[in-house]
Parts: structure tokens; C-alpha cells; sequence
């Protein structure tokens, strides 16, 4: 092995287009190695010496080398992150001449731009300690090789109408034990570091896996609950490529609409300890605005708009409210209120152990929803928080069942309004608006398929769906 490195180190070719950094035998040298560390790890990415099953620490420290010497036969492959993957080797030696206390990678991620390269197909070869979001929690080492999805005409989008100059639209091409997960996204602020940079300058979101689950989940759902899709939705439902360009849209106009808007004057999701239905109405309130441009964008014209409606539509009701634990799942809560405005509105309908969907509908209902919780944000700057969080509550409350033994239901009068607001968030039950009877009983039926999706990316999804 070591022989066909130095063979292939010393040509130093740049890849081609069609080529592949996984399959240079550098990657598999450094996907083990980075595998051989990541149980010797605790929760904080340090190494404890003095644990049972820890390894010598020369052992370490020939593991690391290992990593090193890998990323130096790859990185002439990926000039466009030369000076990530110096700084990279310096971080990895810096960890190990440290004494593998806990990792900082700063340098490494301030060099790290991959915003700055947004050219469809670019690959690059990523290495960190972090954790991974809906994933492995520990800030293990890990090891990503991943492809850019920039097509013109979402690069065009995003000059000419959705600017969001960090959105990284990406795919899997391998990865170590942490993306064998649920995660979907590569994010600078799992990564550990000293101190957090003023700004992060990137996020990435792996629209093949988004893709890929969603298409399993859909299938089965439609399967279920009998539900007789149009011809169009169907072959979207059933192309890989289709479902990834409708994510990567999705995403890009999500990713952004968390700064846009009539926003309350303290930005939702900025280290703020709200009840778990602001959260749940700020991640559906950007679903809905991305479902409402793509209805505009598919009015003009633009073939990968219908396909983002569907999708936004399917995950959402079908996948978001039966995924994860009950509780505080805000995801989930945004899903089953998107079902419930739709069913009271009459565009979806159980009956006869079928699901009916009126496809003319859909549109204008769902944008409804969408204008109703944007009016809750324009008053939002009016109004105290708990004011404000009350008056959330009644609009999700309107379309969804609290707990029968919930506080906050019951209203002010129920809760100790002299805390303050933040102190009121412990009187929040873990599951404050439970599954309706349609949803455990689709829980049920769907729990194996969602469990199956762990991990899963179109090379697996379509594996699973020949086999």
C-alpha cells in the first residue's frame, strides 16, 4: 500500500472530472486511521491515557501521522483547498505534540472556504474534530470526501434572487463512523475549536442523503396510505437527480430566510431559550416561504420549482412528525401543524383508509398558512416575549391539541408571570402537543423504514431500492 501511495503522491496529478478522490488508496489509509482514533476519544475529542482501553500514546501519535501523511498524498488532487489542508496537517500535528488534549482546529477552519469555490462537482477532501448534528454528539475525528452541487441554474437563482453567499449545496462521495448517522449537513459550528470566529463563513447541506430519504420515506407513505399520486410526482418521486435539485433549491432558499422577514427584534434561533414551538414555527415558517417562491418560480417557468413543493409537502407531513423521540421535537410539531391546517382547510382528507390530496388546492392553502404565521412575526415586534409566545401558541393550538395536562394551555392565569420568560420555558411539557390517532398509527407502520434510512445516500438508496 504504502508503495502505490508514493507512486501516486509523486505524479501529483490534479483529478479529473470524471475521477474521484475516494478512489485514490490514500483515502482508504486515511479513513482508517481517522477510524482507529475515533474510539479512543471522549465526549470533549481529547484522549485519556489513563483509561482502561486507551492505546499507547505512541500509538496515537503513529495513528496521526498516518492521517497526516494521507491528507499530503491527496491534497495535490484538491489544489482549491491548498491552504486547508496545510493548516490542517499543522492542527493534527498540533494535537499530537500537545498530548491529544481537547482539539482545537481553529486555524484549519478559518482556512477552510469552500463558499469560495462554488463550482458544480467540485470535490473536497474534509477532516475535523466534530460532532454531527441528529448524529454522533461527541467531537470525534472524522474524515469526509464530498462533491459541490452547483448547477447554473441555481447559481443563477442565488446571483439574481436568493443571495446567500455561505449556502453550500453537497454530496456524499465517503465518510467515517459520525455520517454513518442521520446527519445531513456539515456545519462549522460542530467543529472544535477554541474560540468561535466572530462570523462562520459556510454551511453545507448534503442534498443526496435529504434526497434519498426522502424518496424512501414518500414511497412508503404513499404505499401506506393509499394515496394516487400524478403522473408528474411520481417520476419526480421515483429520480434520485430530480429530488436532489428540488433539496438543493429548498435548502438554499431556507438557509436564508432565517435572516429575511419581518423578524421580532431578537433574531429566533440565536442562542435564545424559547419553547420549542418558536423554533418549530421558525423552521416551518422557512419551509413555507420556499414552498411559496417555488410556486412563484414554477409560475416562470423553472422546471425544479413544482418538484420543490412536493417535496417540501411529503417530508414535511410524512417523515418530520414521526421522526425522533417526542420530545421537544419542534420538527416534528411544524409537520403535524402543516397536516392539520391542510386537513381542517379540506385539501387533505382520511377517509376510507385512503389519503385523498387536492393537488389544485395545495398551493393557495398551504401559502395561507405560511401568510398566517408571518403575521404572527409582523406583530411579534409589538409585543413582550411571553406575550409574543402566547400568541404562538393559540395559532398552533387552533389546528393542534395541547396536552390535557398542560400549564401553558391553560393560559397566563395557570403560569407564574413573574418569572421571567425564560424561567417559564421549564413549565413547557417534553410533549406538549401530542401525535393525533393518524399519526401514531403512521408511526407504527413507518418506524422501520425511517430506522433504515440511517446513514443512507443515493448510492445506498438505490442499492435498497434494486435489491
Amino acid at each position: 500500500m504504502t508503495e502505490i501511495l508514493e507512486r501516486w503522491g509523486a505524479e501529483g496529478a490534479v483529478l479529473a472530472a470524471d475521477e474521484r478522490v475516494v478512489d485514490h488508496p490514500a483515502w482508504p489509509v486515511l479513513k482508517d486511521a481517522v477510524e482507529e482514533i475515533r474510539p479512543w476519544q471522549s465526549p470533549d475529542g481529547s484522549i485519556d491515557f489513563e483509561a482502561a482501553d486507551a492505546p499507547a500514546k505512541a500509538v496515537a501519535e503513529l495513528a496521526v501521522d498516518r492521517v497526516i501523511s494521507a491528507v499530503e498524498q491527496l491534497a495535490p488532487l484538491l489544489p482549491h483547498d491548498a491552504a486547508y489542508h496545510q493548516a490542517l496537517a499543522a492542527d493534527l500535528r498540533g494535537w499530537s505534540d500537545g498530548g491529544f488534549q481537547v482539539p482545537d482546529f481553529l486555524d484549519s477552519l478559518l482556512a477552510f472556504q469552500p463558499a469560495a469555490h462554488r463550482a458544480d462537482g467540485l470535490q473536497h477532501l474534509v477532516v475535523f474534530p466534530m460532532y454531527t448534528q441528529n448524529g454522533n454528539p461527541d467531537r470525534n475525528l472524522e474524515a469526509v470526501v464530498l462533491r459541490m452541487v452547483w448547477p447554473d441554474w441555481l447559481a443563477d437563482l442565488e446571483r439574481t434572487r436568493y443571495d446567500n453567499p455561505l449556502f453550500c449545496g453537497i454530496t456524499f462521495e465517503d465518510f467515517t463512523a459520525g455520517y454513518d448517522t442521520n446527519s445531513a449537513v456539515l456545519f462549522p459550528e460542530t467543529i472544535a475549536v477554541r474560540e468561535a470566529p466572530e462570523r462562520f463563513s459556510w454551511g453545507g447541506i448534503f442534498c443526496d442523503r435529504e434526497a434519498a430519504r426522502f424518496r424512501r420515506v414518500t414511497e412508503a407513505s404513499v404505499d401506506i396510505l393509499g394515496i394516487e399520486l400524478p403522473d408528474d410526482i411520481r417520476e419526480m418521486v421515483g429520480d434520485q437527480d430530480r429530488c436532489q435539485q428540488a433539496f438543493v433549491l429548498w435548502d438554499m432558499v431556507h438557509d436564508r430566510t432565517h435572516s429575511h422577514g419581518d423578524l421580532p427584534f431578537d433574531p429566533f434561533m440565536i442562542k435564545q431559550r424559547q419553547p420549542f414551538w418558536m423554533y418549530g414555527l421558525e423552521e416551518l415558517r422557512c419551509d413555507l416561504t420556499a414552498f411559496k417562491e417555488a410556486v412563484k418560480l414554477a409560475d416562470e417557468g423553472v422546471p425544479q420549482a413544482r418538484d420543490v413543493q412536493y417535496a417540501v409537502l411529503f417530508d414535511r407531513m410524512f417523515r418530520f412528525p414521526v421522526t425522533g423521540d417526542r420530545v421537544k421535537n419542534y420538527d416534528g410539531l411544524g409537520g403535524q401543524l402543516l397536516f392539520a391546517y391542510l386537513h381542517k382547510h379540506d385539501v387533505v382528507r382520511w377517509t376510507d383508509n385512503t389519503l385523498r390530496i387536492d393537488w389544485e388546492r395545495a398551493p393557495q392553502v398551504t401559502n395561507q398558512l405560511c401568510a398566517e404565521i408571518e403575521d404572527l412575526y409582523r406583530a411579534g415586534i409589538d409585543r413582550p416575549k411571553l406575550v409574543h409566545w402566547f400568541a404562538a401558541y393559540d395559532l398552533v393550538s387552533q389546528y393542534l391539541a395541547p396536552h390535557p395536562g398542560s400549564r401553558w394551555a391553560k393560559g397566563p392565569d395557570a403560569l407564574d408571570t413573574s418569572l421571567p420568560p425564560r424561567k417559564l420555558v421549564d413549565e413547557v411539557l417534553p410533549d406538549e402537543f401530542p401525535l393525533s390517532m393518524f399519526y401514531e398509527a403512521l408511526a407504527k407502520k413507518l418506524k422501520h423504514v425511517i430506522a433504515s434510512t440511517k446513514g443512507i445516500t443515493a448510492s445506498t438508496g438505490a442499492e435498497k431500492a434494486a435489491a
